[in-house]
């Protein structure tokens, strides 16, 4: 009976994770209008959202009943590994369309690199040594706390400057949390909050030889600014070099450059995040589709599914605290198609 009650949610509910929009069913009763409705209300004093009018609450309390039956369906999925598999449900972006979703905190662009498999080394080369089952940055204390980016499409910002801050511990200086709001508003090629690329940025940063100053020096606002110059005299960190590949089919190297160079900066697609609450992403995510961009600070192979270890910019109340687990193989979530790595 169950896999009836499955099969008719399959045939009744169709997403299109490319482009993050859903087909729902239509309510069934009143009921059900009445149960989402109380759940709303209970998640809106939660998540603390907040409504201008009238009809922006009457919208929003639509979009939360349709994300009700979205997390029904993504957890109705096939799941090849159950104890691990990742599970869906209410966060603080439960009140949003997908649209609206995807227009606020999916602002990355997507850039094309050259594959890692241009090298023209041969697999056994490529693989040098063994790596240890689990690798974490975290527990070696060279990665910062998890940021929130608020109403601003500056993942893109967030994830390489994480990055930097990463490297340069590693490298034996303090652990210090750096300037977004600086990349945010001096990265020329860039939108701000309208959405930027982490190698267009990378490419400034190197190019310029721009000096990223302390946070504390030069504060988060969440909204795009004027560029504030500092004298060359000014404390901060330059970056000396990046790399940049497609490890598609690759992601043994991948975990190699994560224990070698440091966290990694990557771009991924998100659109199936919006529901994320944990456990191992396995399935709804497409690749080439990069819409946001995240630092990975680990992996883990010691269970049934190997996932890396990634570090979000929506705050610590989002998946878990703050961090997403995405499966490693088969360049899921197009964690695979833009990698970079930076040096200080």
């Amino acid at each position: 009976m169950a896999k009836f009650a499955v099969l008719f949610l399959l045939l009744n509910q169709r997403v299109d994770f490319n482009t993050g929009h859903y087909q729902l069913p239509k309510p069934e009763g009143t009921e059900t209008k009445h149960n989402s409705s109380s759940v709303f209300d209970l998640s809106r004093k939660r998540f603390q959202y907040t409504y201008t009018s009238l009809e922006e609450y009457s919208q929003h309390s639509l979009n939360f009943e349709n994300s009700l039956k979205r997390h029904t369906f993504l957890n109705t999925q096939p799941n090849e590994a159950t104890n691990s598999s990742a599970r869906y449900g209410v966060n603080r972006f439960s009140h949003l369309s997908p649209q609206q979703f995807r227009e606020v905190y999916l602002r990355t662009k997507a850039e094309v690199v050259s594959h890692y498999n241009a090298s023209g080394l041969n697999r056994r080369s490529r693989v040098v040594r063994e790596l240890p089952a689990r690798f974490d940055w975290r527990d070696e204390g060279k990665v910062g706390p998890v940021q929130n980016q608020g109403a601003c499409g500056s993942c893109w910002a967030f994830s390489l400057v994480g990055a930097l801050e990463s490297v340069r511990a590693k490298e034996g200086h303090p652990l210090e949390q750096l300037s977004v709001q600086q990349v945010l508003d001096c990265s020329y090629e860039d939108q701000g909050c309208e959405g930027g690329s982490t190698i267009r940025a990378l490419t400034w940063l190197k190019k310029t030889q721009e000096k990223l100053v302390k946070k504390s020096d030069y504060p988060y606002k969440g909204v795009s600014g004027i560029c504030h110059l500092f004298a060359k005299s000014h404390d901060g960190v330059s970056v000396n070099n990046y790399m940049t590949h497609d490890f598609s089919g690759e992601e043994d190297i991948m975990k190699q450059w994560l224990v070698d160079y440091g966290p990694l900066v990557a771009t991924v697609d998100a659109v199936s995040w919006q529901d994320y609450l944990g456990g191992v992403i396995q399935h709804h995510c497409s690749s080439r589709n990069a819409n946001h961009a995240v630092q990975i600070t680990g992996y883990d192979t010691t269970g049934d599914v190997p996932y890396w270890i990634v570090r979000n910019s929506w705050g610590t109340s989002w998946g878990v605290e703050g961090y997403v687990h995405i499966r490693i193989g088969g360049n899921l979530c197009g964690i695979a198609d833009t990698v970079a790595a930076v040096s200080v």
